[in-house]
């Protein structure tokens, strides 16, 4: 059952000022026999808006963001990615999306490269565009001391980046980002924080984590799941109306304790 209380929400004229919606989850449920990895998930995120999906481990995240990639199929439900039904027209809704899965897809054996020379020609890339931007993800990404070293003997942080460079390469509009600073030093999260906030000014962000300061740090907006079910969206203060602190509201909530950057 959500917990929201009136004015939780974001207000009609705040979504007024943002863009058409972009990320469209309507009563996504996944069953595995009689367990419900998720149960009735319904949110809307809209152009402009960097969302941190918050919840903790088992709820239900990594569940509902491959439902609305397309990789999983919902027992129940609708996802569309930029009005793209993502069961039935998901090759026009995987254009304007960029994916970074928890544990990202990548080749050992290729060097960064390599792997994102795959990508852009499996996206149909003209040779100039596909320079232009394997350069500007190396560049946005700071890949140029490893980008021509195996894949597998790079450290966990770097291979997160060429992650985050095959999910930004085709200049999405939409990026959903499953724990995207996992692995990274401190440093290094500063800088992907400062990258999705400037990328999130056009774009359309919605951003898994468990880590609370995530939420101060990127987003304004937090839907928050607990076993499978939305018990939380709006605002980052309203998710804290008392001032008790992110981690009180979290463990109110869920139960749970939140997990420390």
């Amino acid at each position: 059952m959500s917990e929201n209380k009136p004015g939780d929400q974001l207000a009609a004229s705040d979504k007024s000022e943002l863009g058409e919606p972009m990320i469209e989850a309507i009563g996504l449920s996944k069953f595995y026999g009689i367990f419900a990895a998720t149960r009735d998930v319904t949110f809307t995120v809209r152009r402009g808006e960097v969302v941190a999906f918050l919840g903790p481990n088992g709820a239900g995240k990594s569940t509902t963001m491959k439902l609305l990639t397309g990789y999983l199929s919902p027992s129940e439900g609708v996802a569309k990615i930029a009005g793209h039904d993502m069961t039935t027209d998901r090759i026009a809704g995987s254009a304007r999306l960029g994916y970074l899965p928890e544990n990202g897809p990548l080749y050992p054996d290729m060097t960064p490269y390599g792997l994102l020379d795959f990508f852009a020609e499996a996206r149909g890339m003209d040779p100039v565009t596909k320079k232009e931007r394997i350069h500007a993800v190396i560049q946005l990404c700071d890949l140029s001391s490893v980008i021509h070293k195996p894949i597998g003997k790079l450290s966990k942080g770097f291979r997160q980046r060429v992650g985050m460079a095959q999910a930004f390469l085709h200049e999405p509009d939409v990026l959903i980002m499953d724990e995207p600073t996992a692995g990274l030093d401190p440093n290094q999260i500063r800088e992907v924080r400062n990258t999705l906030r400037k990328i999130g000014e056009q774009k359309t962000i919605l951003l898994s984590t468990h880590i609370l300061q995530e939420v101060e740090a990127m987003a304004s907006r937090v839907i928050l799941i607990n076993e499978g079910r939305v018990v939380y969206d709006g605002s980052v203060a309203g998710l804290d109306p008392q001032n008790h602190g992110l981690d009180a509201a979290f463990h109110r909530l869920t139960g749970a304790a939140p997990t420390a950057a």
